[in-house]
This record gives C-alpha cells, sequence and structure tokens, in this order.
C-alpha cells in the first residue's frame, strides 16, 4: 500500500512572539494515506456536511436482509413442529419450538466476537459480504429441511456464520458526522427491528402456499411438499439482492501497513509534534461504560426475543388455552401493520424525539411505556372483532417502535464508548452478549408458555397473564440498569 501522506500546512509564531506570549496548543492537523480506504472516507466526511443518503440507504437494506430470517419462522414455527411430529403432545409445541428459535442465537454467540476481531483487520466490507452469502445459501436450506435435526443445523450454521451485526454498526457511524450519528443507528436499528417484524409476515402470509393459495399451488409442487420453503426463499432473494450491492460498498477501515510515526513537516522544513501510531488497545472488559450499556442492552435484548416469539405463539394458540386462535396469515397480517407503523415512526418522528431527549432519556421513557402496553394483552382475549383488532394493531406498533427507541440508544451508548479500532471488537462483545440472551429467550420463552398454557385456572396469574408479568419484570430490570450507578457515561457525555 502507498504511504504517501497529504497534510495541511501550519504557521508557528516566531521565538519573540513565543517568549512573549504562551500561545494555546493547536490542533493537529489530520493526516490523510493515499490509498487507504478509512483515510478516503474519513476526508469524505470531513468535506461534507450534509447525510450520507446512499450509504444509509445500503445500511438499510443489508441489515433488513440480515434481520428477516431471524424471526421470519415465528409465525409457522408451531406448524412447522406439528409436521415434524417431534413432539409427543400439543403442549410439549413450546418447548421445540422455543430450542429451534434459539438455535440461530446460539450459533451467533458463538461467531460474533470472532467476526467483530476479524472486521477490525481485514475491514467491514468482506464480513458484510460474507455474511449476507451464508443467508442465502443456509436460509434457502432451512426453507428444504426434512426433518427437525436439519432445521436445528441449518439455524445453527446460519447464526454462526452471519457475523454482519458487529461490522455494519461501526459501519453507519463511519460514513457520517458526528451529528448524524444518531440517524445512522437508527437506520440501522429500524431497518434491522422492521426486518424483526415483516420477516414474521412473510413468513405468515407465504408458508403452507398450498393450503392458503391452492389456485396458486399445487400439493405436488415443490412448494407443496415443502411448505415453508417459500418464504425462506423470498427472503433469500432479498439477500442475494443486498449481496450484489455490496459491490459498490466503500471501506471504513483505516489501514496504514508498515506504518510506525506520521510526520507532518511544515513550511520550514522543522518536523511538527507527531501523531502517535495507534495507542496499544485498551481491554474492553476494563471499559466500563461499554460494558454497563451492554449490560442494559443484553437485558432489553432477552425482553424483545422473548415478547416476538411470545406474541406469535399466544395469537395462534387456542382460546381455549388463553390464545386468540389466529392462523398464520392473521398474524403475518398484525406484524405486516406494525412494521409499517415501525417504519413511518423511524422516518418522520423518531429523530425528533432523540433530539428532543437525548439516547438515555428517550430509552427510559420508552422502557417505562413498555410496561403497561405489556400489561394490556392478557384483557385482549375479552375482545373480539374490531374492537380486538384496534387494540391489538395499536399495542404491536406501539411496542414496535419503544424497542426501536431503546436499542437505537443503547447503541449510539456502546459506539460513543469506544475509538475506531475497537469499534468492530466492542459491537462484536455487544453482539456475543445479544445473542446469549437472545439463545436463552426463545427456549425460556417456550417453556413459560408450555407452563402458563397448563395453568389456565390458575388462582394467582392464571396462563396467559402470568407470561405479561414475567416479560414486564425483565423490562423493568432493563430500566433499572439504565440509571446510575449501574449505567456508567463516558465524562464528555451530553445527556441532554
Amino acid at each position: 500500500m502507498d504511504n504517501t501522506t497529504t497534510t495541511r500546512s501550519r504557521t508557528f509564531p516566531d521565538n519573540d512572539e513565543a517568549n512573549a506570549t504562551t500561545p494555546l496548543p493547536e490542533e493537529e492537523a489530520p493526516v490523510y494515506y493515499e490509498g487507504c480506504p478509512g483515510c478516503a472516507m474519513e476526508r469524505k466526511v470531513e468535506n461534507s456536511t450534509g447525510i450520507p443518503y446512499k450509504e444509509f440507504v445500503f445500511v438499510g437494506v443489508t441489515s433488513l436482509a440480515s434481520a428477516l430470517p431471524i424471526s421470519s419462522l415465528f409465525p409457522f414455527l408451531y406448524f412447522m413442529i406439528q409436521d415434524m411430529h417431534v413432539a409427543k403432545n400439543e403442549q410439549d409445541i413450546g418447548v421445540y419450538a422455543g430450542l429451534l428459535g434459539a438455535s440461530y442465537m446460539a450459533g451467533r454467540f458463538a461467531g460474533s466476537l470472532f467476526w467483530g476481531v476479524v472486521a477490525d483487520r481485514v475491514g467491514r466490507k468482506p464480513i458484510i459480504a460474507f455474511s449476507l452469502f451464508t443467508v442465502v445459501i443456509l436460509n434457502t436450506l432451512f426453507g428444504l429441511s426434512v426433518n427437525y435435526w436439519m432445521a436445528l443445523t441449518t439455524r445453527l450454521l446460519l447464526g454462526s456464520l452471519n457475523g454482519m451485526l458487529a461490522p455494519m454498526k461501526a459501519y453507519c457511524v463511519e460514513v457520517c458526522r458526528p451529528e448524524h450519528h444518531a440517524l445512522g443507528l437508527s437506520v440501522l436499528s429500524s431497518a434491522w427491528g422492521i426486518g424483526l417484524v415483516i420477516g414474521p409476515s412473510i413468513g405468515g402470509y407465504l408458508a403452507q402456499p398450498a393450503m392458503h393459495y391452492p389456485n396458486l399451488f399445487s400439493e405436488n409442487s415443490i412448494f407443496g411438499r415443502f411448505p415453508f420453503f417459500l418464504p425462506c426463499l423470498c427472503i433469500s432473494l432479498v439477500a442475494l439482492g443486498a449481496l450484489i450491492s455490496c459491490i459498490w460498498l466503500p471501506e471504513t477501515l483505516h489501514m496504514h501497513k508498515n506504518l510506525q510515526v506520521e510526520v507532518e513537516m511544515v513550511g520550514d522544513s522543522r518536523p511538527a509534534p507527531r501523531r502517535e501510531a495507534p495507542h496499544p488497545k485498551k481491554s474492553l472488559y476494563k471499559n466500563r461504560p461499554l460494558m454497563s450499556s451492554i449490560a442494559a442492552y443484553c437485558v432489553f435484548t432477552l425482553h424483545d426475543t422473548a415478547y416476538s416469539e411470545i406474541f406469535s405463539l399466544w395469537t395462534v394458540s387456542d382460546k381455549r388455552y388463553g390464545g386468540l386462535g389466529f392462523s398464520s396469515k392473521d398474524v403475518g397480517q398484525v406484524l405486516a401493520v406494525s412494521g409499517a407503523g415501525l417504519l413511518v415512526y423511524q422516518l418522520f418522528i423518531f429523530r425528533h424525539v432523540h433530539n428532543l431527549l437525548g439516547s438515555v432519556n428517550s430509552l427510559r421513557i420508552a422502557s417505562a411505556l413498555s410496561i403497561p402496553i405489556l400489561a394490556s394483552y392478557p384483557f385482549m382475549t375479552n375482545l373480539s372483532g374490531t374492537k380486538l383488532g384496534l387494540a391489538l394493531y395499536f399495542a404491536a406498533i406501539a411496542k414496535g417502535a419503544l424497542a426501536m427507541t431503546i436499542l437505537t440508544g443503547n447503541a449510539i451508548l456502546q459506539n460513543n464508548a469506544v475509538s475506531q479500532n475497537q469499534r468492530g471488537a466492542a459491537n462484536g462483545l455487544s453482539a456475543t452478549g445479544q445473542s446469549l440472551f437472545k439463545t436463552i429467550a426463545p427456549v425460556g420463552a417456550g417453556v413459560l408458555f408450555s407452563w402458563a398454557q397448563k395453568r389456565q385456572h390458575a388462582t394467582f396469574f392464571p396462563g396467559d397473564q402470568i407470561i405479561f408479568v414475567i416479560l414486564n419484570l425483565v423490562e423493568l430490570l432493563g430500566l433499572v440498569l439504565s440509571f446510575k450507578p449501574f449505567l456508567s457515561l463516558p465524562k464528555k457525555y451530553d445527556f441532554k
């Protein structure tokens, strides 16, 4: 790599002026290296004052493609386990559904930190492209699963080889100025959240097409023989489109090979103060602002993942077990409307909320508001028709918007706690913790759901009520962790 430098000239006072007064230290002029993609991006960002729409669109599309397969199986998971005849009775379906739902996050827990560290060494672009490739292949194979163990294995591999989240979080703050970091991370969080909502709607609408759309799909076609292949194929095609778009993705990582010290020469040939090579990396585990924000992030992630699975299982379960008795198509419709509402919130409302309240206050308020919304869910079983539809749509939209606000605020805190040369690893560490809790959440949610269905006539919080009480306790724990002394902020952080 050519390490030719481009610098800005600076003037220094002569000796008399220097002796007469003590000038304030000047900020070093930046040094850019030709051929370094990170320097090229940094120079572009410095010279631009506008919003990098092209880069943000890419962030949104790739995040959407990566998030779609995570929860797309939830609406048809109940029916998939039924078709595979692995559960001995109907009440045990939740346990097998929880294990299958958790397998993706178990894989991501094993691989996230590794991919984050690799992204800090080889760049963001290669890891993003490879992750999209794994989505295309493994998500397609999941739709063609012929038994429970094949489905479990493909989901486990998909999670372990998809290392996109860590480099993408780093990338979306490296392509814009600091005043646009919140917008960049909100684009990522929103696209991710929309993917987690649209994914289930795709799964709900397109699963079992020979049953729901017999005029278009026959029982003898591949979609009849593999009733859950169509939604997986559609998601894989979206990921393929995002993979192709990686051709135009600019790299943002600084790559200064064999560079020890950068020296800037001034007009009189005297060396200006030197900018040393990057300091040795400090241990991320001793970075209290980072670790405290990750702790809160993991708890909120545990809650959101458990909520997603329980919502889908609760809506499709029979009314005699405290559910709503919806079909997978009905669930898909609810989630599609929720995704549309989340998109409107991200485009037109979130930025103003963040500018007014800041990251910390917005996530605290959003967490507090989520509690009464969740508490209302068990009482919806007493509604029907239009009243049920309005209540469920409003609650789902509001819950999605509040969850996006919480996760975006946490992501901003994490990226502000580290420098660029540790950002991939920091986000990988965050994704590792997040994946651990996302692994626990579906299993715990499945077991909790099965247990709740067997105690519909209990005196203390019967059936579905106990499910939402426990979800609210987890949300309350996350809210507590967002206050001191649990949450530590950088000294110069603007609380707003």
